[in-house]
């Protein structure tokens, strides 16, 4: 029901989300999430026209969201990358049926209709933020940060400007 390709767009999207806000480039989300990068690239181009990402190039670029984790519905990715179709009328058209489903197509509606409501209430941070023992695409508890020790390394730097500052 779900496909690999909707399943690598919420891998992708999760991994942005959590780095919160800090470009995360295709090759970072691709070690992470374990999607091949070629298919990545062509899927994040398709979340970027969509409007799910925006990409940065340059130095310190990558794809951030455009969403705050917490206003991205899961449905939102689905339908960006594979938009869900429901079953309205039969898809034999027999005329017979007309927009009357038969048993079969109307149980088969109302279980798309239940997972696209699960989508649509199901935000990317309340993926996130699920209490459980694991941290979505994360071998420990604690997520993955590609800029780890971001600010350890900032005040790295600002300490070996003085060093340097103090020898001139």
């Amino acid at each position: 029901m779900i496909s690999q390709t909707v399943e690598y767009a919420l891998r992708a999207i999760v991994t942005i989300a959590q780095h919160e806000g800090q470009p995360c480039t295709a090759q970072q989300i691709s070690l992470l999430t374990q999607v091949p990068a070629p298919y990545l690239s062509k899927l994040m181009q398709g979340l970027v026209r969509a409007g799910v990402v925006n990409s940065q190039r340059g130095l310190h670029g990558g794809f951030v969201l455009l969403k705050k984790p917490d206003e991205l519905s899961i449905w939102e990715v689905v339908d960006a990358v594979e938009p869900f179709k429901r079953i309205l009328h039969c898809p034999l058209d027999l005329k017979s049926h007309g927009t009357t489903l038969c048993p079969l197509h109307r149980r088969l509606d109302r279980a798309m209709a239940m997972v696209e409501e699960q989508f649509r209430s199901t935000t990317i941070f309340d993926v996130l933020a699920e209490p459980g023992s694991v941290t979505p695409l994360c071998q420990e508890k604690k997520m993955v940060i590609i800029g780890a020790n971001l600010a350890a390394r900032k005040d790295a730097e600002k300490k070996k400007h003085k060093k340097a500052k103090k020898r001139k």
